[in-house]
């Protein structure tokens, strides 16, 4: 680093010797930590500028989570003259770091500005050069090594050489080994720091990664029909075998009496009618218990050991909620609300009722509660389980879920929270904001390309320092209007633009079978869901008999992994098309780009011009380039402008590879 003079800090409020304004990402001013993951690169921004016409420069610097400050990264100005200034930083292990700006007055830079006017002009020409002779003598003075100093130094003695013309020692003060120089060791004059930000770095886990969710008990024999933990523990290897890293369990636990719902939400449930998992709780114990149908705590260690050596993680449900025959009912009844009659209401959401469930009341033993819910988390954390998919936590306390997540987090920085909350922006927002990892989105009833293209641009754009999307295609209770009508090609597109817009997606099982029969026209839910239901799928035959889309599910796992592009969320860009039934997007990530033409309309074949960004891409806007396929294996020449077709049935998109050179051979691109 540089010759420094004059330090001083911001401080709060303060606006510091050169000002430093609205440094970002500042999630809530800093109140709460913006969020990476190791290995992200993610720019840090800034609003720099002084007095006059002295020239400023400004550098990011990182603090790790021990408190040492990394080299510092130099920021440049985003556009002439807007005073935006912003730096790509990249934090390197887990924890807590910091990082904040400096800026500072750049003499030499202002002097090198003057210097090109007034030399050629014949104005003070011999002042200017021995300013110029003193500001580099100054310098290579805070330069270390040696040769490099000295390159400094010859440079100052050029620019006092009255010998040489004055162009001459001029010209040996812009050398390109001396702006190598000066561009590692600054000379820094008035070093202003902004207040340092907290930054959360988590594992890539936290950002990157596929999901499977499925049901045990719906995986058992002709013999059984109730699965178990081994008998689930059979279809990991197709999971797997798909591309999967998360297998996500609903809840295992013990499923009341009481209330019991059967086939399709029905009230009157038969004695062989399993019930819904969600209803937790029964004389067998609560959520630190299995349920014995599908076997003892061994036999989950056994199911989560097995997964493991596939390179599977396990995401276990979290619901606090409880049957009506869960034991805390009896041994904490203030933990819930109490009607005037002394009944516990159930659970509702108008019109839907759900008699079989009792949710929790928090505030009248909010400890209590936190105490209990720590107690189970960590026991499943004992067993092998570093994910939770929490089940409607906008229906609970935010506070208590800051209190919960940073607990855990405080000892075990690996595991991860998912909020499962589809509800209003600002609660999904905060839950994201206060510790939870990943959120489950909007992405389900965002199926237009405008739609899309608005909802991906908040989710890639300042929202992605602490709002990670986990786009689900679909989920035990949501079946979207446009699988039901679309059929295969309606799931084949879905999957893909799931599968490359955000870093992590996840499917519930029966997609790749495209089951899209709703329970009626104008619903969601599944018809014969599997949330009352066993379940059983016919995969053999299935797959034997091409009605399966297993194939483009593994494809689109694989490129995945290969394309760190795709392992990021803030680096996705649009590109036009003149018809809006196309959609194009990239992501680049260092020599790594993907871009992605899909066709949202799975009725019909659909043609557009595709307009690219080609600096989007890291090209010149008259550049060529070579586009493969990486699902047909077919290459393309491309540029600026390109026609697309795509049908339904042949090909949902394109998710092309750019690659560096252009191949020999190649034609307008159609599918």
């Amino acid at each position: 680093m540089g010759r420094t003079k004059g330090r001083t800090g911001a401080g709060a409020g303060a606006v510091g010797r050169i000002p430093v304004r609205d440094v970002r990402p500042a999630v809530e001013r800093g109140r709460h930590p913006a969020k990476a993951v190791v290995g992200e690169t993610f720019e840090v921004t800034a609003t720099v500028f002084r007095e006059g016409h002295d020239a400023v420069a400004a550098n990011v610097v990182l603090t790790d989570p021990k408190g040492r400050p990394g080299p510092w990264t130099p920021m440049h100005e985003l556009a002439p003259g807007s005073d935006r200034w912003g730096a790509k930083v990249t934090p390197s292990a887990v924890g807590l770091w910091t990082f904040h700006v400096e800026a500072w007055s750049d003499p030499v830079a202002t002097w090198r500005h003057t210097a090109r006017i007034k030399v050629p002009a014949g104005i003070d020409v011999g002042l200017v050069l021995e300013e110029g002779g003193e500001l580099y003598e100054r310098a290579a003075a805070g330069v270390p090594d040696p040769s490099e100093r000295s390159a400094l130094l010859a440079a100052a003695e050029a620019l006092r050489d009255d010998s040489l013309p004055p162009v001459s020692r001029l010209s040996a003060a812009f050398a390109a080994n001396v702006d190598a120089v000066l561009g590692r060791y600054p000379v820094r004059d008035l070093v202003t720091a902004s207040e340092a930000l907290p930054l959360l770095v988590e594992r890539e886990r936290a950002l990157f990664g596929s999901w499977y969710e499925f049901f045990p008990r719906s995986e058992g024999t002709p013999e059984r029909p109730h699965g178990t933990f081994e008998t689930a523990a059979r279809r990991l290897p197709a999971i797997a075998a798909m591309g999967f890293d998360v297998v996500y369990l609903p809840p295992i636990h013990p499923i009341g009496t009481t209330f019991r719902k059967g086939p399709d939400n029905t009230l009157s449930a038969g004695p062989d009618d399993v019930g819904v998992p969600w209803a937790i709780g029964s004389p067998e114990g609560g959520h630190d218990a299995v349920h014995p149908e599908l076997g003892t705590i061994e036999d989950f260690d056994r199911f989560v050991s097995r997964a493991r050596e596939l390179g599977l993680e396990i995401a276990l449900d979290f619901a606090l909620q409880c049957s009506p025959d869960h034991p805390w009912v009896s041994k904490h009844p203030e933990w819930f609300h109490h009607r005037p009659d002394g009944t516990i209401a159930y659970a509702e959401n108008p019109p839907k009722k759900y008699q079989d469930i009792y949710p929790i009341a928090f505030d009248a033993d909010m400890d209590g509660l936190v105490a209990e819910t720590l107690r189970i988390l960590r026991h499943w954390m004992g067993h092998g389980v570093r994910i939770f998919r929490v089940d409607n936590p906008h229906t609970k306390p935010v506070v208590f879920w800051q209190r919960v997540i940073a607990d855990i987090n405080r000892t075990d920085p690996d595991v991860i929270f998912l909020a499962e909350a589809f509800t209003r922006p600002a609660m999904m927002h905060t839950l994201a904001q206060i510790g939870f990892q990943q959120s489950y989105t909007y992405f389900t009833w965002r199926t237009g390309k405008q739609e899309l293209t608005e909802y991906l641009t908040e989710l890639s754009g300042e929202a992605a320092a602490y709002m990670r999307p986990n786009f689900f295609v679909n989920t035990p209770d949501i079946l979207h209007a446009y699988l039901q009508h679309g059929h295969r090609p309606a799931f084949e597109v879905r999957a893909v633009l799931a599968a490359t817009l955000s870093p992590t997606w996840g499917v519930y099982s029966g997609y790749e079978l495209c089951e899209n029969t709703p329970l009626r026209e104008g619903s969601e839910e599944y018809l014969n869901s599997e949330k009352y239901q066993l379940r059983q799928r016919d995969w053999e035959t299935a797959e034997r008999e091409g009605r399966t889309i297993t194939p483009l599910i593994t494809r689109l796992n694989m490129i995945r992994r290969c394309h760190p592009a795709l392992h990021r969320l803030r680096n996705l860009r649009f590109h036009h098309t003149d018809n809006d039934a196309l959609i194009a997007y990239s992501k680049r990530t260092g020599p790594d780009t993907v871009l992605v033409v899909a066709n949202l309309d799975p009725q019909h074949p659909q043609e557009a011009t595709v307009s690219l960004d080609m600096p989007a891409l890291g090209l010149d806007w008259d550049a060529s380039l070579s586009v493969l396929d990486e699902l047909t294996g077919e290459t393309y020449r491309w540029g600026r402008a390109n026609y697309v077709r795509l049908e339904p049935g042949r090909a949902p998109a394109h998710v092309f590879h750019v690659q560096a050179s252009p191949p020999q051979i190649g034609g307008p691109s159609t599918s």
